[in-house]
């Protein structure tokens, strides 16, 4: 509101009307009259006023009734209502009708300080109402703003998923071949190996490029995408069960389910290769969620690993293993009372915040 405020005083009275305008003019007011309700709406109708003082008892029709009607305008201006009845009855229907305040018309020197006074309050808390809803829509701009990045942000960090999985991907059909071409078993078997650990953060990127939710990947469905690839790159049996799996559902943090991922692949794999010298037999993958806890065991009905208690094999997995395995901060447990092997990888499902750095 710039520059003088518009007050339109609506009154059959003229007398009154003159003597508003003379009163609120002083006071800093432009003062427009209107001597009935329809003069009032017309008014109205072309814009530019910023307060009505409203008179109750007109010809045609009262005050509430050209209330109502100015209640239907867009951006309808406040309403001091103007009435003769002291009783307070027709006040507080013009209150409950809308109005910003009413003022008791009466002849005191009262009235027009009143009328200022009410006149005041209904711009102040119109201002007031203009400027909640001009924050409300910068609020909503800035909220829809930064929903439109988040999204997408999102479908750029899916986009980057799908496009590393498809490298990662690429990276383990080559190292199948050149495992195919080589004649030495021992090569054959460490690029076996080095295809499931590619295979274990592939799939994380596959499951994050087609979800919604790129912060956590469903574990369950992780891992039992991942024992379906071992089981294919391994020529087992699977629908026979030489790898069977019951995984619990539960969700975790991509670099933590990748940890895991990778973890399984090497006990996997090292039950394929070691337990069962003679041939073939089951490997079973359990996943339990229970108590705040994610155990994801690994056990087999094979040769076992004898009594020294090894927590896994020897050699590279076997540091990849423990490594990882302080990443999630998990404890790996050893059974020795099974009869083959079987490895349990205990750690909180809701990762430990880091300690503060000391400052001494």
């Amino acid at each position: 509101m710039g520059g003088q405020p518009v007050v339109l005083y609506v009154d059959d009275d003229a007398g009154l009307c003159r003597l508003a305008d003379k009163d609120l003019t002083r006071h800093g007011y432009r003062v427009e009259t209107a001597g009935d309700g329809e003069a009032g709406l017309a008014r109205l109708r072309a814009g530019g006023i910023d307060v009505v003082a409203l008179d109750h008892h007109m010809p045609g029709r009262t005050g509430l009734e050209i209330m109502a009607e100015i209640n239907t305008m867009p951006d309808a201006p406040p309403v001091v209502y103007v009435t003769g009845e002291a009783q307070g009855r027709v006040a507080i229907a013009a209150l409950k009708a809308g109005a910003a305040d009413y003022v008791i018309k009466e002849a005191s020197e009262d009235f027009f300080p009143l009328l200022r006074a009410a006149i005041a309050s209904a711009l102040a808390s119109r201002a007031l109402k203009r400027a909640h809803d001009r924050a409300e829509a910068e609020v909503r701009e800035a909220r829809d703003r930064f929903q439109a990045l988040a999204e997408e942000r999102a479908l750029i960090i899916q986009e980057v998923n799908h496009r590393v999985g498809n490298s990662l991907q690429l990276v383990a059909s080559l190292l199948n071949m050149q495992a195919a071409a080589h004649p030495d078993a021992g090569v054959k078997s460490a690029l076996a190996a080095a295809v499931g650990r590619v295979m274990a953060v592939s799939q994380v990127h596959r499951r994050l490029y087609t979800s919604d939710d790129v912060h956590s990947v469903a574990l369950d469905l992780y891992l039992g995408s991942l024992i379906e690839d071992l089981a294919r790159a391994s020529e087992t049996d699977h629908e026979g069960g030489q790898i069977i799996h019951k995984l619990d559902a539960v969700a975790i943090r991509p670099d933590r389910a990748v940890a895991l991922g990778v973890i399984m692949t090497e006990l996997i794999l090292n039950a394929l290769k070691y337990a069962y010298p003679e041939g073939n037999g089951a490997v079973r993958v359990a996943l339990i969620a229970s108590e705040g806890n994610i155990a994801l065991t690994v056990e087999d009905d094979g040769v076992g690993t004898g009594t020294d208690n090894r927590p896994v094999g020897t050699g590279l997995g076997r540091r990849i293993i423990q490594a990882l395995a302080g990443k999630l901060e998990a404890a790996i447990e050893h059974d020795l009372q099974h009869s083959g092997t079987r490895i349990t990888i205990r750690f909180p499902e809701i990762e430990p915040k880091m300690a503060p750095a000391s400052m001494g």
